[in-house]
């Protein structure tokens, strides 16, 4: 692929402005400066623009730290939205592959990819989903029992899904759950007498939230990591 033709499908840029880009002579393919938009880009090379890579035309999949206080939507009238600690290209073709509440924390995944994130999202697959819990009453002997039979919420039909209660200390819990509905974390515990006081997501399917991330930064995601949401 021409080098021009890359940047124009990378960046989103016209063929003006990709031109402007390359002679600039901020633009290197495999680490040698490129000032011409006719150099063929081969499958598999470095391009970066400024120090920074450009990842090549095709799906993007990013695994995303959320701080608190943001949303997982492109807009909000009263909360940030956590589009803004991205700094990509094209944000409009991106979407969540599972949402947070504004005051949950923890791994989002973020892709242009709608069968990739249908798969962690839809029902059926019943994706797993692991979070920390902070509560403010005391962990009860009985809780684990009651995620393992399931759990009847209010104005739901069919008591959740069973799911896997580890206890760590008085208030603190680790929770795992085979499907997403509506606050389910909260509500789960509401139903038991108790409230959350925090909540962070760790994991969703075999992904787990990268350690060297710190609150609202991102990378993206490796081969193997993306093929394992479609080996589940």
């Amino acid at each position: 692929m021409r080098l021009d033709k890359f940047l124009c499908d990378a960046l989103g840029a016209t063929r003006k402005e990709a031109t402007k880009i390359i002679k600039s002579g901020d633009v290197t393919v495999d680490g040698v400066m490129q000032k011409s938009g006719a150099f063929k880009v081969a499958e598999g090379s470095e391009v970066e623009w400024q120090g920074r890579e450009i990842n090549k035309p095709g799906p993007r999949y990013i695994m995303l730290f959320k701080p608190d206080g943001f949303v997982c939507s492109h807009e909000d009238g009263f909360n940030q939205t956590a589009f803004m600690l991205l700094d990509e290209v094209k944000m409009e073709t991106l979407h969540f592959a599972g949402r947070l509440d504004v005051d949950t924390t923890g791994l989002v995944l973020i892709t242009d990819d709608g069968q990739w994130s249908h798969r962690i999202t839809s029902p059926k697959h019943k994706c797993d989903k692991t979070y920390r819990v902070w509560l403010a009453d005391p962990v009860q002997a009985s809780y684990q029992q009651a995620f393992a039979d399931g759990i009847q919420l209010k104005n739901e039909k069919a008591p959740t899904l069973p799911a896997q209660l580890e206890v760590i200390d008085d208030h603190e819990v680790v929770l795992t759950i085979h499907e997403g509905k509506y606050h389910q974390v909260k509500r789960m515990f509401a139903a038991l007498g108790n409230k959350v006081e925090a909540l962070h997501r760790e994991r969703i399917g075999e992904l787990e939230l990268d350690e060297m991330l710190e609150p609202g930064e991102y990378r993206y995601l490796t081969q193997e990591e993306i093929d394992s949401v479609w080996n589940k």
